[in-house]
């Protein structure tokens, strides 16, 4: 089991990318009109969703080992993650049966598309204060 954890860093920047790479899709696909934008979109969200699933379970596996203790922004970074992989199959789910979807079903993928990307950026900046500290984007 302790393998599972240490997998955590390797799994965790394929949802963070393609979550964050099917939101820009999305945004060039309702910008532009062009379809294939949405497929590159749907494509990526749905296997970042797969990918959150498989991040989350190492990462609570990983929180859980021993040499972690249990810090606010441990706390923090377990949940945001929880939601935002939550969010990410949520969004991932709406694209089932997306052709021909309806205005108003659009636009709830949209929302829950770029709420999923937004909660998977704040869980991922947390991951990164969590390993190199409040300053890590700081010059």
């Amino acid at each position: 089991m302790a393998l599972i954890g240490r997998l955590h860093p390797l799994l965790i920047h394929f949802p963070i990318a393609l979550v964050i790479l099917a939101a820009a899709a999305e945004t060039a696909a309702s910008v532009t009109d062009e379809k294939r934008w949405r497929i590159v979109a749907i494509g990526n969200l749905r296997a970042g969703a797969a990918f959150a699933v498989l991040a989350v379970a190492a990462g609570w596996r990983l929180a859980a080992s021993d040499g972690f203790e249990p810090t606010a922004i441990l706390e923090w970074h377990r949940w945001l993650g929880i939601v935002g992989a939550a969010a990410t199959v949520a969004a991932a789910g709406v694209t089932i049966g997306a052709e021909g979807r309806s205005p108003v079903r659009l636009w709830i993928y949209r929302g829950a598309l770029f709420g999923a990307a937004a909660v998977v950026a704040a869980a991922a900046h947390v991951g990164g204060q969590l390993v190199w500290g409040a300053d890590f984007l700081r010059l």
